[in-house]
């Protein structure tokens, strides 16, 4: 099935999606596996400005935006905080592999459409 839909608030609402093209950008990008990125922190901004370069790019795609890794710090500069910035990486990236985290919205913001069912992915 298709993955579950996840947004993130930037300059506007964009769709955060690691498909197959992004997730072999992003492997070009930070020169790690699938298996670093997935246990890699989000405490280096340049490695979080990539991954969120490559999970818009479907987005810009779709709106015949050309989106630039250039563009990324005044776009993350918009988001309304820096802990939506990494739940919704999160949350897209669990979702390319099947699977959601619990509780991967922050309180009081509403939540990423439309809702999964919590299913968890074998590993």
């Amino acid at each position: 099935m298709n993955n579950d839909v996840v947004y993130i608030q930037l300059d506007r609402k964009r769709e955060l999606r690691f498909g197959h093209k992004a997730l072999k950008q992003l492997v070009a990008l930070t020169g790690k596996s699938l298996e670093e990125i997935e246990s890699s922190g989000f405490d280096d901004l340049d490695y979080v400005e990539k991954f969120v370069y490559c999970g818009l790019l479907k987005d810009a795609r779709d709106n015949n935006e050309t989106l630039k890794l250039e563009q990324m710090e005044d776009l993350l500069d918009q988001a309304p905080t820096y802990v939506h910035i990494v739940k919704q990486i999160q949350a897209a990236f669990a979702a390319a592999f099947g699977s959601r985290p619990e509780g991967n919205q922050t309180p009081g913001e509403p939540e990423s459409e439309p809702h999964t069912t919590g299913t968890k992915a074998s590993e």
